[in-house]
């Protein structure tokens, strides 16, 4: 995994398949999440895409704090607000569109969750540059890749990348089908 990678991103065309029935018994959200979100955090959902984990993020903060749902297509993040509206969650959940190579996100957050979405981004060390400024002192960032696109080797590289922008890693989750880490900013 070098510097470039992909610069494509799951289409709009694919969101419904984002948020199905299927996924929640394989990936579920408030499993995968529990462990790791508090009561007050500002989470960031980095590729939010339709909110599949943005909704569950909000629910586990039971209205004690913020979740950044952040994505660069505006149709994904329009989904988001459609699912929020007229709810509680709506005061909770706030919709960011990043810009092309950039989060452009000046709030600082607790925890960044990174779903299948790293290995679509075109510059590692640029994404994690960023993502260390925008974290608080003891905040986490947790990445899950999807095993059917990115490879050992690749992951591993990724995580080289990710310890020379100053993370270490502090925990290996393990998830079906999927490769994970969660890192603090050294």
């Amino acid at each position: 995994m070098g510097k470039k990678i992909s610069t494509m991103v799951c289409p709009m065309q694919l969101a419904n398949g984002l948020d199905n029935p299927l996924r929640r018994l394989l990936q579920n959200p408030r499993r995968i999440l529990a462990p790791y979100i508090r009561h007050g955090m500002t989470v960031l959902d980095l590729g939010c895409g339709p909110g599949f984990f943005s909704i569950e993020i909000a629910k586990l903060l039971a209205g004690s704090g913020k979740v950044i749902a952040a994505d660069l297509q505006e149709g994904m993040l329009e989904k988001v607000r459609k699912k929020v509206r007229g709810t509680e969650m709506e005061a909770v959940i706030q919709t960011h569109r990043c810009g092309p190579g950039r989060i452009g996100l000046a709030e600082k957050v607790d925890f960044v969750l990174a779903f299948y979405m790293v290995h679509e981004a075109g510059d590692h060390d640029a994404l994690f540059r960023e993502l260390k400024s925008i974290l608080k002192p003891e905040g986490r960032l947790f990445i899950i890749e999807p095993k059917f696109h990115v490879t050992g080797k690749a992951f591993d590289a990724m995580e080289a990348r990710l310890a020379n922008a100053g993370f270490a890693v502090i925990d290996r989750p393990g998830l079906a089908i999927s490769r994970a880490l969660l890192a603090a900013a050294l």
